[in-house]
């Protein structure tokens, strides 16, 4: 039997299993060459003190001891052609994880996705940064993976009750996901690896007798009797099924002004808006690591950071080390930002959304929308700022220092933004009770990271997806929507999940359900 040790290292000893090894020896008491193998189970930094140490949960075997099997194997899917269908619109997280579920349980997925395959969304990023083209089907947001695939795939989750973390990160290595990723406290993928694995993903639904229908935009829910029949697609298909997952994503706006139209029941939801900052990724080295240079066993800092400023949260979200930030709209007339990092997070710059807290009653000027008020709000800000940065897909950005300021910066440095900025006041972006908090709260961030508040930063407007404006109430056992039978709202777009392991994990539990139902 192994033995399961908990202690701290330096970064270097973390980083090279002879020396680890040599390290658990000491610990021990032992000679090193009594010590067969140190299997790392659970790894994390400590930087709360100035000399940076890992911590690190091992299971030591000594010398005659079988090495227990570590491999992850992908579960027994039964082939599903001809089962009982399911209907699931979306093939981001949530919706490929329902799909693999059900196929797990014996049904058969027909997966909707109204964007193209990773290979085809290639083209349509680039036409976004280089010509300023925003395909309303095909961008950031929509496509095989949803935002998932090319926002940085972080797999860290704070809801933990949710469901089974694990297991989604098992299934995640089972598809070529580096097995780091169960290792790591925060694991992350990288964009540049995560669109290999969903393709797969998406090969194994269609091996196992799946079907997954790209460029297939879901235009109606077909309804009798307050229960589902289907969905008719924009080309006029009508796919039958009396069991459809809505898993969208938070960006489907079409499908929130659907399901309005056809009064089924959504609500408003509060969500979070603001800026991304870029800093300079040595300097956050500089703060985080309370050194000049964080040498070549410490990765590119992350930071999390949360003030209160006027009664409301201001927060880091979606914080990108090493990483780049990229142009996120939906559709023509608006611009949006979001981050991410490849794997290595080997990029010169770091960025983070930074989001304040927003409440149902901000949503007031915009009450003849109904339940799509903050959707709405969300919208006017996205287009005031396409507007004043030119009415491309250039972000209207200032220098931190100079919004909280209120001074336009004189110039902008060139950012990882590809499309480019243009130096606008800030102020004229925001609702007035936004732009003061976030122009106090930057000052106070300074406070508490020293060197964070500075002119070297730069803000891009407007981090504005950061979760969904809209919730479709569903009851709380059977998942089920409130009021149409056989449908089951999932995911971040339906306000039930924020992040890649989340809605993986809600997009199970609704396979789970329906496969209850069905039995």
């Amino acid at each position: 039997m192994p033995r399961e040790l908990q202690f701290q290292v330096t970064p270097e000893v973390a980083a090279q299993p002879e020396l680890l090894q040599k390290q658990v020896a000491q610990m021990m008491h032992v000679a090193t060459t009594e010590i067969q193998f140190v299997h790392v189970l659970k790894r994390s930094i400590d930087a709360r003190q100035r000399a940076i140490k890992i911590n690190i949960k091992a299971n030591v075997y000594f010398e005659g001891e079988v090495i227990e099997n570590t491999e992850v194997h992908l579960p027994d899917y039964p082939n599903v052609t001809h089962k009982t269908p399911v209907i699931v619109v979306g093939a981001g997280p949530a919706g490929l994880f329902a799909a693999l579920q059900l196929i797990e349980l014996g049904l058969k997925p027909i997966v909707v996705e109204r964007g193209k395959d990773v290979r085809g969304r290639r083209r349509d990023l680039k036409a976004i940064n280089r010509d300023h083209i925003v395909d309303e089907d095909s961008n950031y947001c929509f496509g095989e993976g949803g935002a998932g695939t090319y926002s940085d795939g972080k797999l860290y989750t704070r809801s933990k009750k949710r469901g089974d973390v694990d297991r989604i990160l098992r299934l995640l290595v089972g598809f070529g996901a580096s097995p780091e990723i169960l290792v790591e406290a925060h694991p992350h993928i990288g964009t540049n690896k995560l669109p290999q694995i969903i393709q797969d993903i998406r090969e194994a639904i269609i091996h196992f007798g799946g079907e997954v229908l790209f460029e297939s935009r879901v235009t109606d829910i077909l309804i009798s009797s307050n229960e589902v029949q289907g969905v008719e697609l924009q080309n006029g298909q009508r796919i039958e099924a009396k069991k459809l997952i809505l898993a969208t994503g938070h960006s489907a706006r079409d499908i929130f002004e659907l399901l309005d139209r056809k009064q089924i029941l959504i609500e408003a939801k509060p969500f979070a808006l603001g800026v991304r900052a870029e800093h300079p990724q040595t300097l956050i080295d500089q703060i985080q690591y309370s050194c000049d240079f964080r040498g070549d066993y410490l990765p590119p800092a992350p930071y999390s950071i949360v003030k209160q400023v006027n009664g409301r949260g201001m927060y880091s979200f979606c914080m990108c080390p090493g990483g780049v930030i990229a142009p996120c709209a939906t559709s023509p007339g608006e611009v949006v930002t979001n981050g991410w990092s490849p794997s290595k997070r080997d990029q010169a710059t770091a960025n983070s959304g930074i989001v304040v807290e927003l409440r149902l009653e901000d949503f007031k000027p915009y009450a003849k929308y109904g339940p799509l008020a903050g959707m709405e709000f969300q919208k006017d800000i996205e287009q005031r700022a396409f507007r004043l940065a030119g009415q491309t897909q250039k972000v209207p950005a200032q220098r931190m220092m100079d919004f909280s300021q209120k001074k336009v910066s004189a110039e902008i440095p060139k950012t990882s933004y590809v499309p480019g900025t243009t130096s606008v006041e800030l102020g004229e972006v925001f609702p007035s009770f936004l732009t003061q908090i976030m122009r106090e709260g930057f000052v106070q961030f300074g406070k508490s990271m020293k060197g964070y508040f500075t002119n070297d930063a730069i803000l891009h407007a407007p981090e504005s997806r950061t979760s969904s404006p809209v919730r479709i109430p569903r009851d709380p056992y059977t998942l089920e929507h409130l009021q149409i039978k056989g449908l089951y709202p999932c995911g971040e777009g339906a306000g039930y999940a924020g992040g890649i392991i989340s809605a993986a994990i809600d997009g199970e539990k609704c396979a789970l359900k329906i496969a209850e139902s069905l039995a």
